[in-house]
């Protein structure tokens, strides 16, 4: 069956297009045209003039909707948080584990392969985020769970390439050689939660490491004369992932930032049950963590992760940060869908790509939200 999208604004992932429609037949884009050449025998949704644009792609989301992955393992969980994600006009996301014990790890890496067979494009396979950190940087983690990355655990991760994308890990923690091999397996590494030097982290890049989790965050600082973490991100041109939460990252960070990495600095939410919720508190891996004006922290004031969803940071990029819509908008979708090398199918607004696209108004209120063709009004 095929359908129209007309009376949009069409952010097709490189330009702004007035005047032209998408059209969405068997869960593909087929094609953008003039608004004149949309037959009217094809069912067509007026979006009024919303901005239409490719479906937000969350590299890090560890809950929303009031679950969290961790401490729930099941399908219909994941389902619950892609549902809640939709209406902040994210179609794709990467679970995220949270450093925890095996027994949970291998229950997360089942439910997420589950849901990620049964759910197309939806699910784009499991984040793990530690337990290979460093202490110092152990942030919100649980230093009693950390641990060294040994050889059956590698093997582990090697033997499930399938269902596990991305790892966070402390590259002084992990020898370069299991960098590399995860790399060779098709796995993302990402530094973060990292005490390493500058030329620890350069080593780790060269080995493999091709991605960084919230920039800034649970990482040594530039400082004159250790350039730290941030330092070899910036150097090495590495994709990053940020938190425009206004809490997270400074406003001044997140241009210096985007001026360096250009088209490789990606918006991430970092989202936790508090995101698309009304809450005031949840246990975050046998912690309680508050909800309070936006912030999540725990008894210590330490953030824990962030009550923010994909469209909140496409809006504070524009209206607080200062960057473009255009900008924004690819750091929402097209750059995430670089960094995993998706950009094949996700992404853009292009005929023969997955029918993942988002809408919303000028007060950047979600209209609308397409998941591989199903489409959801709001």
């Amino acid at each position: 069956m095929m359908y129209a999208l007309t009376n949009a604004l069409v952010f097709d992932g490189s330009e702004l297009l007035n005047g032209y429609s998408v059209l969405i037949e068997n869960n593909k884009i087929s094609s953008v045209v003039p608004n004149q050449q949309v037959s009217p025998q094809i069912n067509s949704i007026d979006l009024n003039g919303s901005v239409l644009c490719p479906g937000f792609i969350d590299l890090q989301l560890n809950g929303c909707g009031g679950v969290m992955l961790n401490g729930d393992f099941t399908s219909a969980n994941l389902e619950r948080m892609h549902q809640t994600n939709l209406r902040s006009g994210a179609t794709n996301f990467m679970p995220t584990l949270i450093t925890t014990n095996e027994q949970e790890m291998e229950q997360a890496v089942a439910v997420s392969r589950e849901h990620s067979q049964h759910h197309g494009t939806v699910n784009l396979g499991l984040h793990l985020e530690g337990p290979y950190l460093s202490v110092d940087k152990k942030g919100i983690h649980s230093e009693k769970l950390i641990r060294q990355l040994n050889q059956q655990r590698l093997r582990f991760l090697l033997d499930n390439h399938d269902a596990v994308k991305k790892v966070t890990l402390a590259p002084e923690q992990v020898e370069l050689s299991s960098i590399a091999a995860l790399k060779e397996a098709g796995i993302l590494v990402s530094l973060g939660h990292t005490n390493a030097n500058y030329q620890q982290a350069s080593e780790a890049i060269e080995a493999g490491a091709g991605f960084a989790t919230h920039l800034f965050n649970a990482m040594s600082p530039m400082t004159g004369r250790e350039p730290g973490v941030v330092g070899a991100i910036f150097d090495h041109n590495l994709y990053a992932g940020i938190i425009v939460d206004g809490h997270h990252v400074s406003n001044a960070n997140v241009r210096i930032a985007k001026r360096l990495l250009r088209h490789k600095l990606c918006l991430v939410s970092d989202a936790t049950a508090a995101a698309g919720a009304d809450i005031s508190s949840f246990d975050f891996v046998g912690r309680k963590i508050t909800v309070q004006n936006g912030i999540c922290f725990g008894d210590d004031g330490t953030l824990g992760g962030s009550a923010l969803t994909m469209i909140e940071a496409v809006k504070n990029c524009v209206q607080s940060v200062g960057l473009s819509l255009r900008d924004s908008l690819r750091m929402a979708s097209l750059y995430p869908a670089t960094a995993i090398n998706r950009d094949q199918d996700l992404g853009r607004i292009k005929a023969g790509y997955a029918a993942n696209i988002t809408a919303f108004d000028q007060d950047f209120n979600v209209t609308l939200a397409i998941s591989d063709g199903q489409l959801t009004q709001f």
